[in-house]
C-alpha cells in the first residue's frame, strides 16, 4: 500500500511517514502543494494525507484539482483549523475524512485503514480467492490450512494482487504501487518477487492462482 504524505512541517511529516513505514506502507513524503501534484501525476496511491495550509498551492486546491480529474483516491485532510465551516469546506472539496492537529498517531492509522477499506467497497480487509485467504490488517496469508510465511514486500505484492483479483496488473503498475520514488532496484524486481510468491502460494497445489498474461503482466485468479 502506497501513501502520499503532504505536510509542510518537516518534523510532523517525518513523524507521520515513519509511523506509516512502521506499519509496512510505502511512503512518499512531500512538503509543498505544487510538488504534490507532480507526485500524483507520476504514481498511483492508496491514500493521501493532505495538509490544508501548504506553500506553492493549498491543500484544498490540490484536492479540487484531483477530484476534477475524477481521481477517487481517498484523502484525509490534516489541519490546525477546527471550525465547522473549515470542516465543511474540506469535505465539500472532496475529502473523505478530516483530522485536526494535534492528533494521535494510532487514530490516524485507524482512520487510514477504515478509509481504504471503505474505498475498496469491502466491509473488512479480509480477502479470498479460491482457497487463498489474506488478512490485510494482520498481514497474514493462508492457502487452505497452510499458513504462508511471507517477507514484507512479498506480502505487499500479494495484497495488491488480491485487492485487484481478476485484473491484469502490469509490471510497471505493480512496481510503481509497491515501491516509492527513493527505490533504486533492478528492472526485474517484480518478476523476482512473483517467483518467490509462486513458490509459496502455488507450489504443491494443483490449482494455480498467480498467472502470467504474456506481454501484459500478472493476475491473481482461480484458473478457468
Amino acid at each position: 500500500m502506497r501513501i502520499l504524505v503532504v505536510e509542510d512541517e518537516k518534523s510532523l511529516n517525518r513523524l507521520i511517514s515513519q509511523a506509516l513505514i512502521n506499519e509496512h506502507y510505502s511512503v512518499d513524503p512531500c512538503l509543498r502543494g505544487d510538488d504534490a501534484e507532480d507526485y500524483l501525476r507520476g504514481a498511483e496511491y492508496d491514500a493521501i494525507l493532505l495538509d490544508i495550509m501548504l506553500p506553492g498551492k493549498s491543500g484544498l486546491d490540490v484536492l479540487r484539482t484531483l477530484r476534477a480529474k475524477k481521481d477517487k483516491t481517498p484523502v484525509i485532510l490534516l489541519t490546525a483549523k477546527d471550525s465547522i465551516s473549515d470542516r465543511v469546506a474540506g469535505l465539500d472539496a472532496g475529502a473523505d475524512d478530516y483530522l485536526v492537529k494535534p492528533f494521535a498517531t494510532d487514530e490516524l492509522l485507524a482512520r487510514i485503514r477504515v478509509m481504504i477499506r471503505r474505498s475498496s467497497g469491502n466491509v473488512s480487509n479480509l480477502f479470498s480467492v479460491g482457497d487463498l485467504t489474506v488478512d490485510c490488517d494482520a498481514r497474514t496469508a493462508k492457502r487452505g490450512d497452510k499458513i504462508i510465511q511471507l517477507a514484507s514486500k512479498e506480502f505487499d505484492i500479494l495484497e495488491y494482487l488480491i485487492r485487484n483479483s481478476g485484473k491484469v496488473l502490469s509490471r510497471e503498475r505493480i512496481s510503481r504501487h509497491i515501491w516509492n520514488y527513493d527505490y533504486e532496484g533492478g528492472s526485474n524486481v517484480v518478476d523476482v518477487y512473483i517467483r518467490y510468491l509462486r513458490r509459496k502460494i502455488d507450489d504443491g497445489f494443483e490449482s494455480k492462482l498467480i498467472h502470467t498474461v504474456r506481454g501484459a503482466g500478472y493476475v491473481l485468479k482461480v484458473a478457468e
